[in-house]
């Protein structure tokens, strides 16, 4: 059962990320990646085996931004290697995914037909390419996301974080688990917020934790 955590912050958030990664490993998984808002890009490193060979990876070269989102993967659709390891990534669109997109091959299909190319075998990386052909063609950033969760079947907890919008996250939940965090506001009434699959995950951040409920 895979395990997710996704962090809009005002400082650093790699090793945080890391951190609620390691409290999700009870769930059980196969490999772990963390994405991060680096600028206007975002920039991915996963592993294969436990975190600490992500750990390790991530020391060797860090990945610096106050925006990102990670997921430790028990593999069902594709083979547990780096390549099908989460997050996933589609031009403009990372995403980490938790559940079954069951209408995946037939979505898959159809974005090949149209010319996109896929460099996993995992159900999860549908949903990036579906997001970010919707981005062509929708006005806002909402309305894509909406549009493809639209077109999903199955179950989910999603994140999802999109180059150049260095403010903003993406979240659903139909039939996974995925709980909100709420950080304490600064001097200027803003605050951090986090996403996670369970509350434990959100603990050394937050304890103000609400659970979405299925269709949000």
């Amino acid at each position: 059962m895979c395990g997710i955590i996704g962090i809009l912050g005002k400082t650093d958030v790699q090793d945080r990320i890391v951190d609620g990664l390691s409290r999700l490993e009870y769930r059980g998984y196969d490999s772990a990646g963390v994405a991060i808002m680096s600028g206007p890009k975002v920039s991915v490193s996963k592993a294969v085996g436990k975190l600490a060979n992500l750990k390790s990876e991530l020391a060797r070269k860090p990945l610096l931004g106050r925006v990102g989102i990670g997921q430790t993967r028990w593999a069902t659709h594709g083979a547990a290697n780096a390549v099908n390891a989460h997050p996933h990534r589609a031009e403009r669109v990372t995403v980490v995914h938790n559940g079954i997109v069951e209408n995946h091959a037939e979505l898959k299909s159809e974005l090949m037909a149209n010319g996109v190319v896929f460099s996993s075998a995992t159900d999860t990386e549908v949903i990036a390419q579906l997001m970010n052909v919707a981005l062509c063609t929708a006005s806002t950033l909402d309305e894509a996301f909406s549009n493809t969760l639209a077109k999903l079947l199955g179950s989910f907890a999603i994140a999802v974080i999109v180059d150049g919008y260095e403010n903003a996250m993406l979240v659903a939940r139909n039939g996974s688990p995925l709980a909100i965090g709420y950080g304490d506001p600064d001097q200027t009434g803003s605050s951090e917020m986090f996403v996670g699959s369970d509350a434990l995950a959100l603990a050394p951040f937050t304890e103000n934790v609400s659970y979405l409920e299925d269709g949000d």
